[in-house]
């Protein structure tokens, strides 16, 4: 029944959608109705209003919505929904505006003399306006207005005019910032947490382990990746369109000629140039910019571009007016004042300590408020002229309820449709396909694609992606990241504009279109450039580092990067560290650690040199762990060809009797407990019982050889594992001794210079008392720490520590103290000894650091130099299967 009811919810959402009805109450309705439905057909027909859901009840369900509905505003993670009015004040200011005409015009005007270059000047602004403004109905419709009169007086074909325009338009659908990213991104977070529950169950049922390692869990994405993720597919998408009409202009040029232009080239033509493109390039720069580095969070970002927007509206409206640019003058100074403030003082307000710390932030200030001066100038420009700025607005707050009402609805859709076990019936169809992870991405690929030809992208995203997401990103044998599928769904997305029959870019350029152009050259003109997007497609989803590189290159390059230790990263180093291995082909780290051991130590304390020469020991371990690694990895890689089919074959019959234990389980339950009428008991009894043998005959279709098989395996798997271990343990132990080492000897100047300080101790020891004994402590604890900051000093400030305590006022002991004292004394002055002996040492054991530093100290570091960061983004750019483990 579950099912029925399932279907009616379907069927009352796609009626709704079809009828006309708004998509904002034709999503909440059809889940209220198909589970009020449900709810009385339970109450009428089995006497239990729950007997006809997948799990729960209504009010659960009812009340799970409700609170998806209060998540969307409430959870503080999901505050990058914040960006989306940002960015649309951002596009729909620069169209009100005319820039994007301005834009075209001049486009036209440089490329026009190229075969197919009013075709190309449409893509090139298409990609400015998609970096600016990502509004695709107001970018189609200001390129329909302006260029396609233009390419049909020039005699392009009806067909690719229109296809171009209608394809460039839909570039702000997945060239960043784009309202389909940040929604992808927002419901990608809460796919990813759903994912990683998934995949440890899957790992604990595999290994009976409780917890799985943190290498193998599913990695996240945020609106600041996917705007990163996005960058390279949508300059690939821009090229290839490119590519395709140069071509298309050489292969018939009477199709797509070249239209000279009539003015002069002059100084003015190419002032009028610099004037139309650098300002939205640096807006791109500014906005896109200072999210690739890191500077600002999607949201601050998309301040920056509305900010930006108003400013560009301020002298655009009054060209040609005395004073137009003072405002936009008036920003550029503002902003000249802060970024020196930044670049040359300390701005923190609270460490504020002298009077050019003081000097610093004035200035700031008073960038600031000629900022602000300017923001309110352009305002009332562009509040005054036509009315833009409230034109602007209104339209904004439409846009932005239309994107948030559907969210809302969308989120009681997913929670009925979970409701009647919708979504493990599409987990249970994508898992029992063959070919594994890629035949079900295929099939999700294929349904949004078909999803495209009917519904909008907002509704594709909002409902499709929180079913079918946390079953792709769990699979550990594809283990792709989130950013990627995002992405991937994003072109996909994309071609829903253009397919017929209601590609909302066709019907935007329709309506703007002369009546030369007939619908059905516009359809087919489109074709062209749906093939270009699924051909991006593909590239993308076989090259998974174009869109996965440039996010970890910028984690990883960035001041909060993860250090060479965070578990995420530990098989990616591992490669490294065995490529440098192999390129040293002579054995430099082995010839650094054969070079120590020769070194005489017995200046060094006997427990410090003990440990060095033990970490010699450690660091040649750890470089040999290094190739037995490797060697385990290709043992197991030859042994995975036979043991991969059995696993899948034995996973899937597990997984099979998983699900019969749930309704087992949920049917015993039911029955213990008589919740509804006799006859629907006597069913669900009979049909427990089937559920009975049909797992009993499942089990008995695994091989008797199966666990053997598995532990033959696993222990390869362990070999593996364990040579790991062994490397980082080896290589930490053999690190920190020697960083220590070195640390102590490079202190040795500090710690003489200490001297005067530890003599100090004893005369406030003597002049304390009783009452001044606080005062005598807080001078004796900074000593104490300056010795705590020498590498190696441990026992002098241990020393003075327990002087310290002697005098508590409550058990204040001047005697003790000095006592404790002494034995500061004697071990500083056994320090001096010892540190004079081995200075000599220091230039080997700082070699010697150096030559291991890259093989054996590399998870010991701060961070990752940029070759090393570099190599590792690289590296983690590439999707690794991690199935074997489980």
């Amino acid at each position: 029944m579950e099912l029925l009811f399932l279907a009616l919810l379907v069927f009352l959402m796609a009626y709704a959608l079809g009828s006309g009805f708004p998509v904002a109450f034709a999503l909440p309705g059809a889940a209220i109705l198909s589970i009020g439905a449900a709810a009385g057909a339970g109450y009428l027909f089995a006497g239990n209003p729950d007997a006809y859901f997948h799990s729960g009840g209504p009010s659960q369900w009812l009340s799970a919505g409700v609170t998806n509905l209060r998540g969307i505003y409430w959870e503080v993670e999901r505050d990058t929904l914040i960006a989306i009015p940002l960015f649309i004040f951002m596009g729909i200011m620069l169209q009100r505006s005319k820039i994007a005409e301005d834009l075209l015009v001049t486009m036209a005007q440089l490329f026009g003399p190229v075969p197919g270059g009013l075709g190309i000047s449409v893509v090139f602004v298409g990609a400015l306006l998609a970096a600016t403004t990502g509004i695709v109905g107001a970018t189609v419709v200001a390129m329909g207005l302006i260029s396609l009169p233009a390419m049909l007086r020039n005699n392009y074909s009806p067909a690719l005019a229109s296809g171009t325009i209608a394809a460039s338009g839909t570039l702000g659908q997945i060239i960043p910032p784009s309202i389909v990213l940040i929604i992808l991104a927002d419901q990608l977070a809460s796919a990813t947490d759903q994912a990683s529950t998934t995949r440890k169950e899957l790992y604990s049922e595999a290994t009976g382990e409780l917890t799985m390692p943190s290498v193998f869990d599913v990695t996240s994405t945020s609106a600041g990746e996917m705007f990163l993720g996005a960058l390279v597919p949508g300059l690939l998408l821009v090229g290839l369109y490119m590519l395709f009409i140069l071509g298309f202009a050489f292969l018939r040029p009477h199709m797509a000629p070249s239209v000279p232009y009539e003015g002069e080239r002059d100084s003015r033509f190419w002032g009028r140039v610099a004037i139309t493109l650098i300002p939205p390039l640096t807006l791109i720069f500014l906005v896109l910019g200072s999210i690739i580095g890191g500077i600002a969070t999607v949201n601050q970002a998309g301040a920056i571009g509305a900010a930006g927007a108003l400013i560009m509206a301020g002298y655009r409206l009054t060209e040609g007016q005395p004073r137009s640019f003072y405002p936009a003058l008036l920003a550029i100074i503002s902003l000249g004042a802060i970024g020196f403030a930044i670049a040359n003082y300390d701005m923190n307000v609270k460490a504020v300590d002298s009077a050019e710390d003081v000097t610093g932030i004035y200035i700031g200030v008073a960038g600031a408020v000629l900022l602000i001066l300017a923001l309110i100038w352009s305002g009332l420009r562009a509040l005054r002229i036509q009315n833009t700025l409230n034109g602007v607005m209104i339209e904004t707050a439409k846009t932005t309820s239309l994107v948030f009402v559907i969210l809302l609805g969308a989120a009681m859709l997913t929670a009925a449709f979970r409701a009647f076990g919708g979504e493990e019936l599409v987990r249970d169809f994508l898992t029992g396909l063959p070919g594994g992870f890629w035949t079900q991405f295929i099939i999700v690929m294929l349904v949004i694609f078909i999803l495209g030809f009917f519904l909008d992208f907002i509704e594709i995203a909002v409902v499709v992606v929180p079913i079918v997401a946390p079953i792709l990103l769990s699979d550990p044998g594809a283990n792709i990241t989130a950013v990627w599928l995002g992405v991937m769904i994003g072109l996909n997305i994309q071609t829903s504009f253009l397919t017929p029959p209601f590609g909302f870019a066709l019907f935007y350029l329709r309506g703007v279109a002369p009546a030369v152009v007939k619908t059905v050259q516009m359809y087919k003109g489109v074709v062209a450039f749906i093939g270009l997007q699924i051909t991006a497609l593909v590239i993308v989803g076989l090259y998974p580092q174009l869109v996965n590189y440039l996010p970890n290159r910028t984690s990883l390059l960035s001041e909060t990067a993860p250090p060479p230790r965070n578990p995420g990263l530990q098989y990616c180093l591992m490669d490294y560290v065995n490529d440098q291995l192999q390129a040293e082909n002579g054995g430099s780290t082995l010839d650094a650690i054969a070079r120590a051991r020769t070194l005489d130590l017995s200046a060094l304390p006997r427990d410090l040199s003990g440990d060095l020469e033990k970490s010699f020991d450690q660091a040649e371990t750890a470089v040999n762990a290094v190739g037995e690694v490797f060697e385990a990895k290709r043992i197991e890689d030859e042994a995975a060809v036979a043991y991969r089919p059995i696993r899948a074959e034995v996973r899937r019959y597990e997984r099979d009797i998983r699900k019969l234990d749930e309704k087992i389980e949920d049917a015993e339950v039911t029955l213990r407990r008589g919740n509804g009428s006799e006859q629907f008991l006597a069913n669900l009894e009979e049909r427990r019982a089937a559920w009975d043998a049909e797992r009993e005959a499942l089990r008995a279709q695994i091989p008797e050889s199966w666990p053997e098989t598995y532990e033959t395996f696993h222990a390869l798997v362990k070999a593996e594992n364990d040579a790991r271990n062994s490397y980082a343990r080896n290589a930490d132990d053999a690190w920190e001794v020697t960083a220590f080492a070195v640390a102590t000897l490079e202190a040795n100047d500090a710690f003489a210079a200490a001297r005067a300080d530890l003599d100090a101790v004893r005369g406030i020891i003597e002049g304390s008392t009783a009452e001044t004994a606080e005062a005598a402590q807080d001078e004796i604890r900074e000593i104490e720490d300056l010795f705590e900051e020498i590498a190696g000093a441990e026992d002098v400030e241990k020393a003075l520590g327990k002087a310290r305590r002697a005098l508590r006022p409550n058990r204040f002991d001047q005697a003790k103290a000095l006592d404790e004292y002494a034995d500061a004394v004697e071990a500083y002055e056994e320090q001096v000894e010892w540190r004079a002996a081995s200075a000599p040492l220091l230039p080997d054991l700082q070699a010697y650091a150096e030559g291991i530093r890259e093989v054996v100290g590399l998870r010991q570091q701060d961070h990752f130099t940029r070759e090393q960061a570099l190599e590792i983004a690289a590296c983690s750019s590439v999707h690794r299967d991690l199935s074997l483990n489980f």
